[in-house]
């Protein structure tokens, strides 16, 4: 099986497809989320690609391992039973597998992922 790179171009202006409603919405104002770029790599079962979300709070569905990198925009995570954490554009973060919380999305974020 070849090596296969992937490459996300250009992930601060990409096209992003049509807005979804959070799945776990926290409250009234309920987030809307679109992805671009996005590639499940078959071999590894990782995906990767572009999102962003309007403001809103809403639970987190993903259980896997999750890397992000903030391109723009600001928000608040929660893990169930830890420390709110701020994350703003510039800053990486690192999800441990079975992480469950709380997104806050203050002002629209955009990030690029990895989910493994």
């Amino acid at each position: 099986m070849p090596n296969t790179i992937t490459v996300i171009r250009h992930a601060e202006g990409s096209a992003l497809g049509d807005a979804t409603p959070a799945k776990f919405p926290v409250g009234d104002v309920v987030a809307h989320a679109r992805l671009g770029q996005a590639v499940t790599l078959e071999e590894s079962t990782a995906s990767v690609g572009v999102w962003e979300c309007s403001p809103g709070m809403f639970r987190r569905a993903v259980m896997n391992r999750e890397f992000s990198h903030i391109i723009s925009g600001w928000c608040t995570f929660t893990p169930d039973g830890g420390e709110t954490i701020e994350l703003r554009a510039g800053d990486a973060v690192l999800f441990p597998a079975d992480c469950e919380g709380v997104w806050d999305i203050r002002e629209k974020l955009r990030k690029t992922y990895v989910i493994f």
